[in-house]
């Protein structure tokens, strides 16, 4: 068990013993962008209503805890994540708040809602498909056999590259793969987005690459900062949370606690 005097947030969360018409129950759904990023996006703000976090394990996984209440997802399941070291994330991102819980600030959150709900019903097969459906107008490519264009159309990529990329992707598990589609659709690059993930980009050098049109637009007519900067920010932090959610996801951890000695 761990515990924390972590201050948390709630995006799209609701705890279970709070009725189920409280605004804060259940994340509203999206419109449907092409592909969708997320199926949940979380509440906007709300006055922070507890004071204490803590996970503890169950049977399912690892859960997080508001003053001793357990939360749930928006359709009601418990919320349980597979692993400590993700759970302690979600803890560390509720905690992160202040007198006012910015929902929309809890990318982990709300993908750890998405895994867990599914409200797309969407199985392994499709959310890969929704991932390889950027390859077709990926503007980055390395090391990767793929055929020339002279229209606006992208290339025609081999049918050995997307079925290599497929198996590739079929390697990871439900929830690893919805943080890498959320990850694609942020950078619109598959190519990008594995490069991160297998760190060879950084979180910064990935979104820069992904927005080397809207840079040089900006270096030709300008920059808008209450716009630019903040469209920039958002857009680390998401891609951010993203693969930091692959990992925890994907990964074996364990997390090592030390004896504190007086």
């Amino acid at each position: 068990m761990w515990r924390s005097w972590l201050r948390p947030p709630c995006p799209g969360f609701r705890l279970l013993n709070r009725p189920a018409g409280d605004p804060a129950a259940s994340g509203r759904p999206r419109p449907t962008p092409h592909p969708p990023a997320r199926a949940y996006v979380p509440p906007t703000e709300r006055k922070r209503f507890y004071q204490n976090v803590s996970i503890t394990q169950g049977e399912g996984g690892f859960e997080i805890n508001l003053d001793h209440r357990k939360l749930k997802t928006p359709q009601a399941k418990l919320f349980t994540v597979p692993s400590e070291a993700l759970a302690i994330a979600v803890a560390t991102e509720w905690d992160s708040q202040q007198d006012t819980i910015k929902f929309y600030t809890m990318h982990l959150t709300t993908l750890c809602n998405t895994s867990l709900d599914n409200p797309t019903q969407r199985n392994k097969d499709q959310l890969i498909r929704a991932a390889v459906k950027f390859l077709d107008t990926d503007t980055i490519w390395y090391g990767v056999e793929i055929g020339s264009s002279t229209s606006i159309m992208g290339p025609n990529i081999p049918a050995k590259t997307r079925e290599l990329l497929i198996n590739h992707l079929a390697s990871y598990n439900m929830w690893a793969l919805q943080g890498i589609e959320f990850v694609v659709a942020q950078l619109k690059s598959m190519v990008l987005t594995l490069g991160l993930i297998d760190l060879h980009l950084t979180v910064e050098q990935a979104v820069l690459l992904s927005r080397l049109e809207e840079e040089y637009q900006i270096q030709k007519w300008g920059n808008i900062e209450w716009a630019h900067d903040y469209e920039l920010q958002e857009l680390r932090a998401r891609t951010a949370a993203g693969t930091l959610f692959v990992h925890l996801c994907s990964e074996s951890t364990t997390v090592k606690h030390k004896l504190l000695k007086e």
